[in-house]
Parts: structure tokens; sequence; C-alpha cells
């Protein structure tokens, strides 16, 4: 719930606070995603470490070294949406990467590893499908306005 919780407030914060400025949705998400995602990936190293490798499904080779290499992934993507010429390769990156790690969520809830009601499968498949639409209105956004269009007003052109 954590990650919601920090996609919704910095999101907002952004997009509604002077402090923010961000004038599009899209300019405002990257920076949501990108604390949801700077969150996560410190969970990977501290506080959720041995949680996420017990998520790892049996079949799959060193959970360890799968958990550390997507918690470094994360932190990249994270630095990635913040990075104007990398936003919209980094947001899709981290969309393929909840959908390839979507098994381990299934994983856990289908094995009794979870505690928390918002990681049995049903909320958790809701909440993957809104960090999907989180990160699919940054793409949308980055391919509309172009990097960094969205922070200044362009001229309108008539001819």
């Amino acid at each position: 719930m954590a990650p919601l919780v920090i996609l919704m407030v910095v999101t907002a914060l952004v997009r509604f606070t002077p402090l923010g400025g961000a004038r599009t949705w899209a300019n405002a998400s990257r920076f949501g995603l990108a604390a949801m995602f700077t969150a996560t990936g410190i969970a990977h190293f501290v506080g959720m470490r041995e949680e996420l490798i017990a998520m790892v499904p049996p079949s799959l080779p060193e959970p360890g070294l799968l958990v550390s290499v997507t918690g470094v992934l994360e932190l990249l993507g994270a630095i990635g949406l913040l990075v104007r010429p990398t936003t919209r390769a980094a947001a899709i990156a981290l969309g393929l990467m909840l959908v390839v790690m979507f098994p381990a969520n299934v994983y856990a809830a289908t094995h009794g590893l979870i505690t928390e009601w918002v990681d049995h499968l049903i909320p958790r498949t809701l909440l993957q499908i809104v960090f999907l639409v989180a990160i699919a209105v940054v793409v949308r956004g980055e391919s509309r306005s172009g990097a960094g269009r969205d922070l200044a007003p362009q001229p309108v052109r008539t001819t």
C-alpha cells in the first residue's frame, strides 16, 4: 500500500502545489513514479529484503541476486524518469519490469507468503494496473509533448 500512497501523494503535490509547478499529469506522474520506485528499490536492500527474496518462485535461480538486480533496476529507472532525455525509455522499461515481476506477486499470494490484505491477488493485481496506468500516462505525455515541452507554454503558430 505504501507505494500507492507515495505515488498519489507525490504526484498530487507536484501537480497541484506551486512547489511542483507541473503543468501536466504526465509530468507530475513521472515525479510520483520516481518517488515510488525509489522507495521500492530501497526496500530491495533495506527493510523488506527477506520478504522479497521469499516471493521469488523456487523455479528461478539465485533469489537474493534477482532481488538485488531488480532493486538496482528500480533505482536506475527512478533516476531515468527524472532525466528528460531518458524519461520515456525509463517508463517503458519500468512498465515491462512490473509485468515481468508480477508472477512473484502471484506466487506470494497463492503460497501464503503475504499477510497484508492489499497483497492478496485481486488487490495486488489492481495496484499493478494503477502503476501501469501511471506509467502509460508518462509514456503518452512524453510522446505527445516531447522532452521538456510541458514545462513551458509553447507559442501557437498560425500560417
